[in-house]
């Protein structure tokens, strides 16, 4: 079985980043357990749970892999898997085929869920925790692929060429040490 460790060490409890309260705007919004913050005032609790993010492993019918560049901090100019966040009212199956067409231009002919990994994933300066949805997605060809949206370039690889230093984002790369040693 493959095990993982998320580093988070040093790192915050993300509450802190949360004075007050989104409800009536009180400063009395306090720490209650280890998920959660309640307002003193108005008694709303906020649980803070992760955003759903889908990462996605491009195979073509050949047995390449299809990944990109990044063009944009964190890790920019390091290897990456199409995807994002899932945006509100998606299916994570939906935001695969959007955030792959959105990257790559290619349209995903078939999806199958792999695995889940915990996040940290740095935004504007904001550590904003995700569950990382890891999916493995067929596509007819590469042809058509050509590097969009936050893609600096379109990088293909046999499996074995795949080596997972290359990828900047830690759960990234513990994604594609997991799918090295599950696909191997």
């Amino acid at each position: 079985r493959y095990r993982f460790k998320l580093n988070t060490i040093s790192m915050q409890h993300p509450l802190h980043q949360f004075a007050y309260c989104p409800i009536c705007g009180s400063k009395t919004f306090v720490e209650i357990n280890e998920k959660a913050k309640q307002c003193d005032v108005c008694r709303f609790i906020y649980y803070f749970n992760p955003s759903a993010a889908v990462a996605c492993f491009i195979r073509n019918p050949e047995g390449e892999l299809l990944f990109v560049r990044r063009a944009k901090e964190p890790a920019k100019g390091t290897l990456d898997l199409p995807g994002g966040f899932t945006d509100m009212y998606e299916t994570a199956e939906e935001a695969v085929c959007r955030e792959v067409k959105e990257e790559t231009n290619l349209n995903v002919t078939g999806i199958r869920y792999l695995f889940s990994l915990p996040n940290i994933y740095p935004y504007s300066g904001f550590n904003v925790q995700t569950v990382d949805l890891f999916y493995e997605c067929m596509v007819a060809d590469f042809s058509q692929a050509r590097a969009e949206d936050d893609a600096e370039a379109i990088v293909v690889l046999s499996k074995t060429a795949v080596r997972p230093a290359d990828f900047g984002l830690q759960s990234i790369r513990l994604g594609v040490e997991r799918y090295i040693a599950e696909n191997m």
